[in-house]
């Protein structure tokens, strides 16, 4: 079977013939037919995570695909062959960058009828990222007001959307170019981030979901009003997921120390911060599927990449300026 392949951490990604992937009583092999290209994957890449989310290599990456049902384990129910599919695999068993991927049942939802291939590929990591951080975290009302960093990424561009659907006041944040592109996917108030601080414009908010980190997020905190929240994507880590992780002790108390500051800072403003590593859920997907066909949401692809050229499509991650998701098509 093809796929592409990291040896070692910081490696190059690598073209390899690897074998064909083991399907469990409760999995699903499926054909993929697009998978979608994440921030995520080149940090894995990088080795930025291998301490919190160690791999075995070599390592298949990818954490996004969409396709079709090729075969079922013995204690599947809810797929047969030929149902047309997409997920974002448990992050152990990650490896879309290839031509097929056992999935396990539980992860795994319909594609949404609605929508091609290509973009039932790039929605799973940041519709479920957008949906536990505004949904199950967040608790996110009408009326409330709601910001949103780095409106026209791939979480930003489903996460306006979302915020939208359930009622907020959305402000996000983005380049020049994208401010009347994050004006249609809804946001109320757009900052261009390069000629504007939003940290003078902004106060009184009910939630910030930040995916740029650093003095980013520390400012972040300042614009929540008192009981407000503040998510992060990108780190620091805090000791709830170290616990939910599983790590050992000596991990936790170094996580720990890494989101002291942030976490002290938002106590003396009377918010809080938590930090968000996405998990696989077939159960959310099939809401968020409900909520693409019926218009609420729609995805973002920016370029798609033929699956030969996934080692430059990875690489050109690192440029940016790709609105919504880029993804890579095998069909």
């Amino acid at each position: 079977m093809r796929a592409f392949v990291i040896n070692e951490y910081k490696g190059p990604l690598q073209e390899s013939d690897v074998p064909e992937p083991t399907v469990g009583e409760h999995d699903v092999l499926v054909q993929v037919q697009a998978a979608g290209l994440n921030v995520l994957d080149e940090k894995i890449r990088a080795g930025e995570f291998k301490q919190i989310l160690p791999y075995a290599l070599p390592l298949i990456p990818g954490n996004d695909v969409a396709g079709t049902v090729i075969r079922v384990g013995s204690k599947v129910r809810a797929f047969r062959s030929g149902d047309e599919v997409y997920a974002r695999p448990d992050k152990d068993r990650i490896g879309t960058f290839a031509e097929r991927i056992a999935v396990a049942e539980a992860d795994l939802a319909l594609k949404p009828a609605s929508v091609s291939m290509e973009e039932a590929g790039s929605l799973p990591l940041v519709a479920l990222t957008a949906w536990q951080a505004l949904v199950e975290r967040g608790n996110v009302q009408p009326g409330q007001k709601v910001l949103i960093h780095a409106g026209a990424g791939g979480v930003g561009s489903i996460a306006i959307q979302l915020a939208k659907h359930l009622g907020a006041t959305v402000a996000t944040t983005a380049s020049a170019a994208n401010l009347e592109f994050v004006r249609g996917l809804g946001a109320d108030t757009v900052i261009d981030y390069r000629s504007q601080d939003f940290g003078q414009l902004l106060s009184g908010y009910d939630l910030v979901l930040d995916s740029v980190g650093g003095e980013n997020l520390k400012k972040s905190l300042r614009v929540l009003k008192s009981g407000g929240k503040a998510i992060g994507i990108v780190g620091p880590p805090d000791p709830a997921f170290a616990r939910e992780a599983g790590l050992n002790p000596v991990l936790r108390v170094a996580i720990a120390a890494l989101s002291a500051g942030i976490r002290r800072q938002a106590k003396k403003l009377g918010v809080s911060y938590e930090f968000l590593f996405m998990r696989a859920s077939g159960d959310q997907l099939r809401q968020i599927t409900a909520l693409i066909d019926s218009g609420a949401l729609r995805p973002i692809v920016g370029r798609v990449f033929p699956f030969n050229q996934t080692i430059e499509a990875l690489q050109g991650l690192e440029k940016g300026g790709i609105r919504g998701k880029a993804v890579i098509s095998n069909p």
